[in-house]
């Protein structure tokens, strides 16, 4: 009997006749588009259960073009728009629910923590050579 291991196998086991693809595939072609993505960023995703990979008998990960696509679309949404991961977590779930999602302009969700015109409060350190209060 084949078993799924734990951790977001999701659909199952992968079968010889899927086309389906391991971690270090999907980083590749992942990297033209994110250089810094790395494979440990693609297993927090699945642990957050943003993607659900299957999982060879033996248990390693198996990606399938729209596992792929998947993550590629998280990326994109965290890289252009800012978004949490609750908050990408909710899109996709529309999507497949088929409900049209409006994603905030590029570069939208980003706010500074002064404001045009005003002034930013700066402390300073004490200098490595002044002695501090007794």
């Amino acid at each position: 009997m084949l078993r799924t291991p734990t951790g977001g196998a999701g659909s199952g086991t992968a079968t010889a006749g899927d086309r389906l693809v391991s971690i270090g595939t999907v980083l590749s072609q992942l990297r033209d588009e994110f250089p810094e993505v790395t494979i440990s960023k693609i297993r927090f995703l699945e642990a957050e259960g943003l993607v659900e990979p299957r999982r060879t008998a033996s248990g390693y990960r198996k990606f399938s073009p729209q596992d792929v696509e998947r993550l590629a679309r998280i990326l994109r949404m965290q890289r252009d728009h800012y978004l949490p991961l609750k908050v990408i977590r909710e899109h996709l779930d529309a999507l497949e629910r088929g409900e049209p999602i409006k994603l905030p302009a590029p570069g939208a969700g980003v706010t500074c923590s002064t404001v045009p015109g005003s002034r930013t409060r700066r402390t300073r350190r004490p200098s490595r050579g002044s002695a501090g209060p007794n």
